[in-house]
């Protein structure tokens, strides 16, 4: 369940991945989560997620079904599942898990309170977007 934004995507890149890499117990189904109309909030999605955030995941192959949500716990889940992108050595691990949780705290941070700004603002603000675009 998720929309084409920059955290929204990053399921679907990791699930596009794993099926490049010859995971074909991968292939998915995409539910689009319109949250410019409120669809975030609909008693369905808030059922797979309450936080009523994109993106979020139900694997239907375990039972019970597994629902998932926040990108960085989707992408750790997958990764663990299927065995791949989380190398085993514990250095490269610590690097691994390092970015991953950059990514999440971050880089959302930065790239959403720059696109905030400079293209939702009811006003220009030229301090916020020269603080996010460092």
């Amino acid at each position: 369940y998720s929309l084409a934004t920059p955290n929204g995507q990053k399921v679907t890149i990791m699930l596009e991945e794993l099926l490049a890499a010859g995971v074909s117990e991968a292939e998915y189904d995409a539910w689009l989560i319109n949250i410019g109309e409120g669809d975030q909030f609909s008693s369905g999605f808030v059922d797979v997620n309450p936080n009523s955030k994109i993106p979020a995941m139900v694997d239907t192959t375990t039972s019970p079904e597994t629902k998932l949500f926040e990108s960085g716990s989707i992408l750790v889940y997958l990764a663990e599942k299927f065995g791949k992108f989380i190398p085993q050595d514990a250095h490269a691990k610590a690097e691994c898990f390092n970015w991953l949780f950059w990514q999440v705290g971050s880089a959302p941070y930065l790239g959403g309170g720059f696109g905030h700004f400079y293209s939702y603002a009811p006003y220009p603000m030229e301090y916020p977007i020269n603080r996010f675009t460092m």
